[in-house]
């Protein structure tokens, strides 16, 4: 453990920013679930209303800096192809 004061104080930040990236990260991780299944049941409006919340919650994990913008891409696009699979059947 720590014995100076600011590096105290550095710890307790640092884990208060470490769940609060999980948090983006977890949630990211449902909404693409959220969105296979929505595909896999056919409901086109459910699929569009997944896809938009999965997208701007990627977005505001870029914007926070708990995903690379590069990996917050990449995230979309994977997203577009699952929306893409799902108005194709």
């Amino acid at each position: 453990m720590a014995n100076i004061h600011s590096q105290k104080k550095r710890i307790l930040r640092a884990e208060r920013e470490r769940l609060e990236n999980r948090l983006y990260t977890s949630t990211i991780k449902t909404y693409f679930r959220r969105l296979q299944t929505a595909v896999q049941s056919g409901d086109v409006e459910t699929v569009d209303a997944e896809h938009r919340t999965l997208v701007s919650t990627i977005d505001k994990a870029v914007k926070r800096g708990a995903l690379h913008r590069n990996t917050g891409a990449r995230k979309k696009s994977l997203a577009a192809r699952i929306r893409a699979a799902g108005e194709s059947k």
